[in-house]
């Protein structure tokens, strides 16, 4: 969270924009008018605690029917509801799950459902609200100006901090030490002042997340009981009561939270839900988790899309992957982002001017992606096989589900009496389609696809040859060149 001491400030809102890395995809609005104390009374502003805030706004969106969880996919009928409970219930929560199941991106929707700006006290190093000060500086401050205490206005991505935890994290990261400047300009070492404050007592009236949270060494998890419990913090020996207003967050994995590290007893026990997240559910999810989040630098045509979609199920399901460590997400994006760069690198290296991912560029994936994948202990020297099986599965089943109840039978002619057909790397939309004579069945194939373009008709095409030789209706060989050919 930015430091609201460093930050220049004009009449109603920090100079730190939000705008730039707003959670929201709109665009912030103006701030409120008050400036000063008195006029923030005047205006009739009510302050809430941080979490009846998150509850008044998450039940006013639903009451509206508006979605609290913009670009949460496939978690609709299982983890939002359980997670919306528990904000009600005013609980911290910690999200269980494997990894690439969106965990931290849930987390970071959690702003939107704080009011858009808040006042602080200008200058106040913990962010407070000009109502209830809480550190001697600011109380002091207070007391002398009244009502001219000067007040900004923070946007409520400022009020979200995340941390990621690692071994090396220290209690002082997260909670504070003693600043040793502060000591040697005079103050005395029990005086609250010569405190500097860690990520926690930062995110007062906001959230705070802490990412991966059993590697935190347990020593450190200590560090937060209090903080969860009573609301205060303890550095060095002594107790600062400062009435910290923050919602904590966390997220871990299974695989973490009992072997290699664990969520001490007592931090577990102050968290008031446990909510177990999973990879989507449905196909249809799974597409769309693809489509959201990957960036596409060709077009993608669907069908492909839903190939990798398929792809990343099987391997979930497959007894030869370590399901333990899952299959991420991030796997199934990447596969979509490589296959787009295939697809550019081939329209790069053979002018083609609006290049279209095909089925042949799905080979791409194999050597590049299988890092990506923990296999089991006894499927040593087999992965390259087990990938491009799992790989042939979801493109047949993607061919039975799309081309079903089609004739392809002219096409299987066409090839038996018009020779080879070859594609590859180095073969263009153009090429592919001049190989074969126009058919009936082509129009076909690009209704059922939506192939719009020369490239999507190609691409749909070649997925109605790779279907052809995986039925083993015809036959497929590289050649001398490394191109593929169909015969």
């Amino acid at each position: 969270m930015p430091n609201p001491a460093n930050a220049r400030s004009v009449c109603g809102v920090t100079a730190s924009s939000p705008a730039s890395r707003t959670t929201n995809a709109d665009a912030p609005t103006s701030p409120p008018a008050p400036c000063t104390l008195g006029e923030l009374r005047a205006s009739g502003h009510v302050t809430r605690p941080v979490k009846d805030e998150i509850r008044e706004n998450l039940l006013a969106a639903l009451r509206d029917g508006r979605d609290p969880w913009p670009g949460i996919v496939g978690f609709g009928d299982t983890v939002l509801p359980q997670l919306e409970r528990a904000l009600i219930a005013g609980h911290d929560v910690v999200l269980l799950g494997e990894r690439g199941q969106g965990k931290t991106r849930l987390l970071r929707t959690l702003p939107l459902l704080l009011d858009e700006w808040t006042p602080v006290i200008a200058g106040s190093e913990l962010g407070e609200h000009p109502y209830e000060p809480i550190t001697p500086a600011s109380i002091r401050r207070a007391a002398e100006m009244g009502d001219e205490l000067p007040v900004v206005w923070r946007h409520r991505d400022e009020r979200y901090s995340e941390k990621l935890a690692t071994p090396d994290t220290s209690v002082a990261d997260l909670v504070g030490d003693v600043d040793p400047v502060k000591v040697a300009e005079g103050r005395s070492l029990g005086d609250p002042e010569t405190i500097h404050f860690g990520l926690v007592p930062r995110a007062h009236r906001g959230i705070v997340a802490v990412n991966e949270l059993p590697d935190l060494a347990e020593r450190i998890q200590v560090s937060l009981l209090n903080v969860m419990e009573e609301r205060d913090i303890q550095v060095r020996g002594y107790t600062l009561r400062l009435p910290l207003d923050v919602l904590l967050v966390a997220s871990a994995n299974p695989e973490d939270y009992t072997n290699r590290g664990r969520i001490i007893t007592p931090l577990k026990d102050r968290f008031g839900a446990e909510i177990r997240t999973h990879y989507p559910n449905a196909l249809d999810d799974e597409i769309a988790v693809v489509g959201q989040e990957a960036q596409l630098r060709a077009e993608v045509p669907g069908h492909l899309l839903e190939i990798l979609a398929r792809f990343t199920r099987l391997l979930r399901e497959s007894p030869s992957v370590d399901q333990r460590s899952g299959v991420s997400a991030r796997f199934a994006v990447a596969a979509a982002e490589t296959v787009s760069a295939a697809a550019v690198h081939r329209g790069a290296v053979l002018g083609e001017a609006d290049p279209t991912a095909r089925p042949v560029d799905l080979g791409t994936l194999i050597e590049v992606l299988r890092g990506k994948i923990e296999f089991e202990s006894g499927e040593e020297g087999r992965e390259l096989e087990v990938l491009e099986h799992l790989l042939r599965r979801a493109t047949a089943d993607t061919v039975r589900e799309r081309l079903g109840g089609l004739d392809l039978g002219p096409l299987v002619a066409a090839v038996e009496s018009g020779g080879p057909v070859v594609t590859g790397a180095r073969v263009t939309a153009k090429d592919l389609l001049g190989e074969l004579p126009e058919l009936e069945v082509f129009d076909q194939l690009a209704t059922r696809l939506g192939a719009q373009t020369a490239g999507a008709r190609a691409a749909a095409v070649e997925l109605a040859l790779e279907g052809l030789y995986l039925a083993r209706r015809i036959a497929k060989d590289p050649d001398d060149d490394g191109q593929l050919v169909y015969s």
